[in-house]
């Protein structure tokens, strides 16, 4: 308890301060790279004659609360609310390593959050270099205002969507890697940008066992680190001896703990082993047994589009490996 007393109030002082659009003095202004979110109400005119003004002004309540949650679950920033729309950020404020991956999942999540409350919206999403401060272009006072093309470029993919679905452009593609099922749109001509612009539909969230593998086919030459690795590779092997091991590798973020790990894989190519991999996301802190979840996601097969009953064989399938009688163990890990 005295842990996460000190934890708690250790993320209090760490967490970031959001500007104050009134404040005595504007935010400097700093060069950033972000991932801009661009959603906007399918058939907002149409809503207009079909419901009551004050019907109109709850759903509409509903609707902004449903899209803010979702941007601010998977790290967001709501920067502003034009009209029907919403613009957000990913990388801002604070800037994390998987923003792209983040605002598509958001994305997704706006879809299915707008579909329960009986309605359908179009998104797009753009990364790139922009300028971020509490100043627009015209020198008003703004929280947060961003210079540059990539929220516009966001405005026009969000233009390009249809109704429940959500569209990205080239930067935003490259750093996702393989992390989603795409459609390729080819080349469009989008409003106020002189040359064509590659774009991408968003089908789906692929599965995954790790989120590094998608970013594989990206990785340079491996170079150094080869006492680490020898050390792992010789707890493997009295780990193989029957003398149990146990390495913890940790360090700050971004240093290439993965990457050790997946050198230690190939070194270990010539014998046999069973892998288990079980990968955090700091967007699911609250989500009981999230990285066991994921897991057994994988293992088993499941798509997206499964239903429950084709989820439940598969993990049967899964379970049969291990144990004949699957009864007491899909009741377990089913739900």
């Amino acid at each position: 308890m005295r842990a996460i007393a000190e934890l708690s109030s250790e993320r209090s002082r760490s967490a970031p301060e959001l500007p104050e659009a009134n404040g005595d003095a504007a935010r400097e202004a700093e060069r950033r790279q972000l991932t801009v979110l661009f959603c906007d109400l399918v058939g907002s005119t149409e809503l207009s004659g079909r419901h009551d003004p004050e019907d109109l002004r709850e759903l509409l309540r509903r609707y902004h609360d449903a899209m803010t949650a979702v941007v601010e679950r998977y790290g967001g920033y709501v920067a502003n609310y034009l009209g029907d729309g919403i613009l957000a950020y990913f990388g801002w404020p604070r800037a994390e390593e998987d923003e792209a991956v983040q605002a598509i999942r958001a994305g997704l999540a706006a879809v299915a959050a707008a579909k329960e409350l009986s309605l359908h919206v179009h998104i797009g999403i753009a990364s790139g270099t922009v300028v971020v401060g509490d100043l627009d272009g015209a020198g008003r006072r703004q929280a947060g205002a961003v210079a540059g093309e990539t929220p516009n470029l966001a405005a026009r993919l969000e233009a390009l969507a249809g109704p429940d679905q959500v569209v990205i452009g080239g930067l935003t593609r490259q750093l996702v890697g393989t992390s989603f099922i795409l459609d390729d749109l080819g080349p469009q001509q989008l409003k106020g940008i002189a040359e064509p612009v590659r774009v991408w539909q968003v089908l789906a969230e692929r599965s995954v066992e790790s989120r590094f593998d998608t970013r594989a086919g990206r990785l340079t030459r491996f170079i150094g680190r080869e006492h680490e690795v020898a050390l792992l590779v010789d707890r493997f092997e009295r780990a193989a001896a029957g003398e149990g091991q146990t390495v913890l590798l940790s360090g700050e973020a971004g240093i290439g703990k993965s990457r050790i790990v997946r050198q230690l894989y190939e070194r270990l190519s010539w014998t046999s082993y069973t892998r288990l991999r079980f990968q955090c996301s700091p967007s699911h802190t609250e989500s009981a047994l999230y990285p066991v979840i994921r897991h057994l996601e994988y293992a088993a097969g499941f798509h997206q589009d499964d239903k429950p009953e084709t989820r439940l064989d598969k993990l049967e399938a899964l379970l049969r490996q291990a144990v004949e009688d699957v009864t007491e163990s899909a009741a377990l890990l089913a739900p």
